[in-house]
């Protein structure tokens, strides 16, 4: 007899975590929301003080557009390298790790004196943040196996306040600090700092057995019966793919380039820096409530249209009155970031083990973020040669389109166990 797939859930649900891994589960949530709360500051920063920036350092449009395209392409680069690392020294230790990266790379990005110092410290943090972003859905289905929807939603608000918190504050930080651009993007590596301090717990020397690495861990039956699947053969892995990589372009064009877009309206610095915290802010809320909602959802389909209706009204109200409607388009575009939840959220799932989760998160988002990263580069190029924005929204336009139409395949009720 044919199993529902809420039959399935129960049956190949991962094993209950050991008692010494169940022992201080406030503490690896803990870890979890600080450490979502760090992996997005190093880029969000950025956009307030990226004129500043560019004055400094010499930059032009183009290698400005190629700083914004540095993200994804590291976590492409890195974020293939977490799921053996976390099968070698554990996926905590291996986050740990990443959240040093993190705050040593932005502690010397704001000594840097040339771009190539700039790019080379950023790529320094970006390459923990790419461990991070891979291995977070895995923890959560290593120690809150009965809770995905609940806890991807706490981190993925996480995620968005420290977005928005480093979009709002890094003007007011930079002003009181002197005026200067590398006192305020500075600030972020203390924070990155302190998230340390969880995982040093968790990783304490009474509880290193408990987070051994992964394959320590008991496995599913259906595991333990057959190799988890290859990714590049399943279709379902590449619509997800795809459409991680397509959010996530968008994500980044609007945090590169939306505070450069209202100030070319004439918006001033702090306003557009509030603008851009509107945007990501709108992640805490939603961010909390979308992946609990996708998780009741048999076809997440309508909430991927929904996000992208959003993102289209907004760039229409950039091209037609930017800087007269900015507040409610930011909110618009605020709504149609979170789609980077409602992803992460498809990547649990989409495959019923925690091996076929680490392989299709590591799949999705490495290959998904090295689609990204011609997008932000390209907007910056068009901006440079046509001297407006019509050009790049238009080109923005297309892609999400393109994502909206890449997200209804990805949301299907379908595994990557499936064979499809």
């Amino acid at each position: 007899m044919e199993l529902t797939k809420d039959d399935r859930t129960l049956h190949e649900r991962p094993p209950a975590p050991s008692p010494a891994r169940r022992a201080a589960p406030w503490l690896v949530a803990l870890g979890l929301v600080l450490t979502a709360f760090n992996l997005r500051p190093a880029i969000s920063a950025l956009g307030p003080v990226l004129a500043e920036v560019r004055d400094d350092l010499g930059m032009g449009g183009t290698v400005a557009g190629l700083l914004t395209s540095v993200p994804p392409l590291c976590f492409a680069v890195f974020g293939v390298a977490a799921p053996r690392l976390a099968r070698r020294f554990g996926p905590a230790a291996v986050v740990l790790a990443g959240l040093a990266a993190v705050a040593l790379g932005l502690a010397l990005r704001s000594f840097a004196g040339n771009t190539a110092v700039f790019l080379a410290t950023t790529a320094l943090s970006l390459a923990g943040i790419a461990v991070g972003n891979v291995l977070m859905p895995v923890l959560v289905l290593r120690y809150f196996p009965d809770r995905v929807g609940s806890v991807t939603g706490l981190y993925s608000m996480a995620f968005a306040l420290g977005a928005a918190g480093a979009a709002g504050l890094t003007i007011p930080f930079t002003e009181a600090a002197g005026g200067n651009w590398r006192n305020g993007l500075a600030v972020w590596a203390a924070t990155a700092a302190l998230a340390l301090l969880p995982w040093l717990a968790v990783l304490a020397p009474a509880r290193r057995r408990a987070d051994g690495p992964v394959p320590a861990a008991p496995r599913p039956a259906q595991e333990a019966q057959a190799a988890p699947p290859r990714m590049v053969r399943s279709r379902t892995a590449w619509a997800l793919a795809g459409f991680f990589g397509l959010q996530a372009t968008a994500a980044y064009i609007t945090l590169g380039w939306a505070p450069q877009i209202f100030r070319d309206a004439g918006v001033s610095a702090g306003t557009a820096g509030l603008l851009l915290a509107v945007i990501m802010g709108l992640g805490a809320p939603l961010g909390f409530v979308l992946p609990r909602i996708a998780t009741r959802l048999r076809h997440q389909g309508p909430l991927v249209l929904v996000l992208g209706g959003c993102g289209l009204a907004g760039y229409a109200g950039l091209w037609l009155a930017p800087a007269g409607g900015a507040w409610l388009w930011a909110v618009l575009l605020g709504i149609a970031n979170c789609a980077f939840p409602v992803a992460l959220t498809m990547i649990g799932m989409r495959a019923r083990t925690p091996a076929g989760v680490a392989r299709l998160s590591a799949f999705a988002q490495s290959t998904g973020y090295l689609l990204c990263v011609p997008g932000p580069l390209l907007v910056g190029t068009l901006n440079d040669m046509t001297g407006g924005w019509h050009v790049p929204l238009a080109f923005m336009t297309v892609l999400m389109l393109a994502q909206i139409a890449v997200g209804m395949a990805a949301g299907r009720d379908r595994c990557v166990e499936d064979g499809d």
